[in-house]
């Protein structure tokens, strides 16, 4: 594939907190991914929207307010219904371990909680993405 991964970040939901939406979304540009950051307070739907409309390859979602196991999985189901269930979904923020394996039965890839060195993401994404 010629063209760069294209990765949407993305903040669902209240949460009004980004500065580790911005460093992964930096850190995925210098490793030559395409970024599109949607910015705060997005609903699911929105989220969904986006990522057609820019035709990414991945959706990368950052919460803090603890409303992960409602939002997360709720983009997914989204992204199913719109039959584009090829773009990996992966998650990351303040995220208790115990709701970890509830996520990835929902749909999210992969889960990146804080301290997690950003090259383990991009090692991760460039692994494990389905190109178009």
């Amino acid at each position: 594939m010629d063209r760069p991964i294209r990765v949407l970040v993305a903040k669902p939901g209240l949460d009004g907190h980004d500065r580790g939406a911005k460093v992964i979304a930096r850190a995925l540009r210098d490793a030559g991914m395409e970024v599109i950051y949607t910015g705060l307070r997005q609903t699911p739907q929105q989220i969904v929207n986006a990522a057609i409309q820019e035709d990414v390859d991945v959706v990368a979602l950052s919460i803090l307010s603890g409303a992960h196991n409602t939002l997360l999985p709720k983009v997914v189901d989204l992204l199913k219904g719109e039959g584009a269930d090829d773009i990996l979904v992966i998650g990351g923020g303040v995220i208790p371990e115990d709701d970890i394996p509830f996520l990835k039965e929902s749909g999210i890839a992969e889960v990146f909680t804080p301290g997690t060195p950003t090259t383990v993401t991009i090692d991760y994404i460039k692994n494990n993405v389905k190109r178009k």
